[in-house]
């Protein structure tokens, strides 16, 4: 979730999957994919900004969970053709 400022200075938190699109005309108007448009007070370029900053904090996370090993038996299992023992 993003952090944004409607025209009337109040504050909501926008789910940054549901942005279809931000535009500026003057005003920033971001369109959801519900085709619900809200008009906030952050340039584009500070919306985008705010989204990477999210998607980077997301990713952060997931890579302290990050087990290696785990890694190891998805890849020896994807690459064994349907999914089952590697033929011999």
């Amino acid at each position: 979730m993003i952090r944004l400022t409607r025209l009337n200075n109040t504050t909501l938190l926008v789910n940054s999957d549901l942005i279809k699109f931000v535009e500026e005309s003057p005003d920033t108007v971001v369109t959801l994919i519900t085709g619900e448009k809200i008009v906030v007070r952050e340039k584009s370029g500070d919306v985008l900004a705010r989204i990477v900053q999210f998607r980077h904090s997301v990713l952060e996370g997931l890579s302290l969970t990050w087990d290696a090993s785990s890694a190891h038996a998805l890849i020896s299992r994807s690459a064994a053709p349907f999914g089952g023992e590697r033929a011999r």
